[in-house]
């Protein structure tokens, strides 16, 4: 009888410590998650309330898993505690591919704000989408990006962090413009590489970004170069930078206007029926 009480006696105990511990892992959790929430939303600027169900998920599953074991330790309650674990199981599988998805878009957000590929207000054009816009929100699930017709796109921060993007706004907000177009192979060359140079110059919108030590060598404050022989035409490339993708695309739009005003009203162009005018750039992109 003396072996019974004492058998009961560590039953018991063990019973109540496994549910105590249990309690204690669970408030641990509960408070580790929720500062985790908290700061992730302080950075991103998130409502954390969607996210919230993830935490309570977790959290009975810790529930049942403790006081689960805490009823095997007791011969009477045993088989009560097999369906609970088998039942835990089963909602731990199903709560697992529920808040996959959801998970790894959390993570990705937060390893977006740790390596900074981008920031809120940064220009974006997603390579193999053709989105692009400017960011306006980096949410715990999705990055918002309004594009240039006032719309928002809502891309999946797990896309966001796989994609390969252009950021016009990652370190130097300077763009490098290309303006190239054609023009007929008799027209006169000269003529048109000063009238693109002035025009270039005199825009409020370029900037000369030559060092003093390229300044003191002479090289050219915007460089015009014949790029290609076609079988009617040649293909004239101009260099030039603005501040930005807003100033450097204004600029190409002015220049572009000039350079076709002055094609219909100047013979020295010899206005050619299939005179192409387009824009490209180099290395750091802007938007057209």
């Amino acid at each position: 009888m003396k072996s019974n009480v004492l058998h009961n006696i560590f039953e018991f105990t063990t019973f109540f410590g496994i549910v105590l511990t249990t309690i204690v892992l669970a408030w641990i959790f509960r408070k580790i998650f929720k500062k985790f929430i908290r700061d992730s939303t302080h950075i991103m600027h998130n409502d954390p309330t969607n996210y919230k169900f993830i935490g309570h998920a977790i959290s009975a599953l810790i529930y049942i898993v403790g006081f689960s074991l805490a009823l095997y330790e007791m011969d009477k309650f045993r088989p009560i505690a097999k369906s609970l674990m088998a039942g835990a199981g089963v909602a731990a599988v199903a709560i697992g591919f529920a808040s996959q998805q959801a998970l790894g878009n959390i993570i990705s957000g937060l390893f977006i704000v740790m390596f900074k590929p981008f920031r809120v207000n940064d220009r974006l054009k997603m390579k193999d989408n053709l989105i692009s816009g400017i960011v306006e929100d980096i949410t715990l699930r999705h990055t918002v990006i309004r594009d240039f017709e006032n719309r928002r796109i809502i891309v999946p921060n797990q896309v966001m962090n796989t994609e390969i993007l252009l950021n016009s706004d990652l370190e130097d907000l300077k763009i490098h413009k290309f303006i190239e177009f054609n023009m007929p192979i008799d027209a006169d060359l000269e003529f048109v590489k000063t009238f693109i140079i002035e025009n270039i110059r005199e825009h409020p919108l370029f900037i000369d970004n030559r060092t003093e030590s390229q300044i003191l060598q002479g090289e050219e404050i915007v460089p015009v170069r014949l790029i290609e022989i076609g079988d009617y035409f040649v293909k004239i490339r101009a260099y030039c930078w603005a501040r930005n993708s807003d100033d450097a695309f204004h600029l190409k739009c002015d220049i572009n206007e000039k350079i076709v005003r002055e094609i219909l009203q100047n013979k020295k162009w010899r206005t050619y029926p299939h005179s192409q005018v387009e824009v490209k750039m180099q290395g750091k992109q802007g938007f057209d």
